[in-house]
């Protein structure tokens, strides 16, 4: 029989006729890929505007209000065997992740991405303060899982290497050139991830194009530009794949970034990425990652340098060891059954 393991996230989750669905990949893949192991319950914030991922799993609770997610969370506590998993530290899961051990249970924190930068993004420097407050006091109530050792700060925790990568991503890609550039960002509209800076960068830059694959109606700027095309958050995998078919080089703009999925799939289509100096630490030992300053001519002469060589860049990239969705599922089990 299996264990439960129950997961506290603070995404929000559409429902439709007893379907779930989410905006952020993860939210779907994760769960239902730690279901084949646990009976997972998966409980998140509903949302009234329809999102893109349809969250397989049979057990799904979503709620209005803290209130009625934190009675949820007590009523939780009381499976005898079971493991408790938040997802990232927000308000929302900070004060989750008290209740869980005030109840006797110490829960998992696994953490995606730096919290710190983050906070600091939206909020400034008091996003910091915030952010430090609670994220000492959920690492002493807690076991820790992180993408990233740095992410940690020096606290003890089990690392893991998040991927979506399987067969179908790594298959062979389709043949591309450089003659203008074309390029890619697949994720979300906001601030910190930086495509609105990145926007600035490229404007009135006639043969530099950039489409953005995610765009979301509760966005709160909007970009108007002739050489930026935005769609929709894709939800289709061979859809997907051919928008990085189609463009020559994958750009992330992000001021802060754990472990972010979107390089590896450039990666398997051994598409080029630039990244800006602030999440410089995602390059590692990877082949095909390009580091650049956030201004024009340091952006234009890494986009010159990748046209010039882009044939040798892509041999290269054939070496990359990229993880897969299944060890990445694979070693997170182990660590949560490590976990007494």
């Amino acid at each position: 029989m299996k264990k439960k393991l129950f997961i506290f996230s603070n995404e929000k989750v559409f429902t439709d006729e007893n379907k779930f669905f989410c905006d952020n990949l993860d939210l779907k893949s994760t769960p239902e890929g730690l279901n084949k192991k646990f009976e997972v319950n998966l409980l998140g914030r509903r949302s009234y505007r329809k999102r893109s991922h349809e969250i397989k799993l049979k057990k799904i609770k979503v709620f209005n209000n803290i209130f009625s997610y934190l009675r949820e969370v007590k009523k939780a506590c009381k499976n005898p065997d079971s493991k408790f998993l938040i997802i990232s530290i927000t308000p929302y899961t900070f004060v989750v992740s008290l209740l869980i051990k005030i109840l006797g249970k110490k829960p998992i924190i696994y953490l995606r991405s730096d919290g710190y930068g983050e906070y600091k993004a939206i909020l400034g420097k008091i996003g910091s303060v915030i952010y430090h407050f609670m994220f000492s006091i959920s690492c002493a109530i807690s076991h820790l899982i992180s993408c990233r050792d740095y992410i940690l700060r020096g606290k003890k925790g089990k690392i893991i290497s998040p991927s979506q990568l399987d067969s179908v991503w790594l298959r062979q890609p389709k043949n591309m050139e450089i003659k203008n550039f074309r390029l890619l960002y697949v994720g979300r509209l906001r601030v910190e991830k930086g495509i609105y800076s990145l926007s600035e960068i490229i404007r009135n830059k006639r043969d530099i194009s950039l489409t953005i694959v995610g765009d979301e109606k509760e966005s709160t700027h909007k970009i108007n530009q002739s050489n930026i095309k935005v769609l929709p958050t894709q939800n289709n995998k061979s859809k997907l794949i051919k928008y990085y078919d189609d463009h020559n080089i994958f750009i992330l703009p992000s001021y802060t970034e754990g472990h972010p999925m979107v390089l590896l799939e450039s990666l398997a289509r051994r598409r080029p990425v630039i990244i800006f100096d602030e999440i410089k630490h995602v390059k590692g030992d990877k082949k095909g990652i390009f580091v650049s300053k956030r201004n024009f001519l340091s952006f234009l002469g890494t986009l010159n340098n990748i046209k010039k060589n882009y044939k040798k860049i892509q041999k290269e990239m054939k070496k990359n060891k990229l993880p897969t969705n299944k060890e990445f599922i694979d070693n997170f089990v182990k660590c949560i059954e490590d976990f007494k």
